[in-house]
């Protein structure tokens, strides 16, 4: 079954489930999208690596890329392979120099996996078929939490009002000021922080 590259488009609160986030990856070259449901932990490990912060201690998956790196293992893809009553399950492709291996793993910890290696990542058409979704309007596409400028950092429009006080407030601190909170959200592990406040310092640069 032929393979298509899949791209993150999106990562926001899930509006049908508390404590979740909505994973949105996009159809590189084409107009689907696949929104993907994950828990706060893999959330959060997906957008610390899409940000660049370093947090003071190792996850989990920055775990396993040292690991992998200290054995000369490279992740080569990672591939969403199957939906099973609405489970979705994925593979990572894994090779030593001279073997290659597919190891099993949650579509979330996949992702996660193959962004700290640069790895591409895939799907099906049966997949996209089955769980694709195809946008017509902007407003659809900020209903479910992209936006194809901003990508990465994309937010609901919910999203966007709860966070417009905060956002205030940051825009009303000085660089220093930016800098010291930062260090201290990095230390204290508020990494969803950390991202607010590096985007902030990111758009005082551009």
């Amino acid at each position: 079954m032929g393979k298509i590259e899949l791209e993150i488009l999106g990562l926001s609160s899930s509006q049908s489930q508390s404590g979740s986030f909505a994973l949105v990856l996009g159809e590189v070259g084409g107009k689907r999208r696949l929104p993907i449901i994950i828990g706060m932990f893999e959330a959060q490990a997906i957008a610390i690596e899409i940000e660049k912060i370093k947090p003071n201690r190792p996850m989990t998956h920055d775990l396993f890329k040292a690991m992998s790196d200290k054995f000369d293992v490279k992740v080569q893809e990672t591939y969403i392979s199957d939906l099973k009553e609405g489970v979705f399950y994925a593979q990572i492709l894994c090779s030593n120099g001279y073997d290659s291996h597919e190891v099993d793993a949650r579509p979330s910890d996949a992702i996660a996996i193959g962004l700290r290696f640069g790895a591409s990542l895939y799907t099906n058409e049966k997949i996209l078929s089955e769980a694709g979704i195809i946008l017509t309007s902007e407003e659809e596409e900020a209903e479910l939490g992209i936006s194809v400028n901003e990508q990465s950092k994309s937010k609901t429009a919910s999203d966007r009002k709860k966070t417009t006080g905060k956002e205030k407030q940051l825009s009303d601190l000085s660089t220093t000021e930016l800098n010291q909170r930062l260090e201290k959200a990095i230390a204290d592990e508020q990494y969803e922080t950390a991202a607010k406040i590096r985007d902030e310092l990111d758009r005082r640069t551009n």
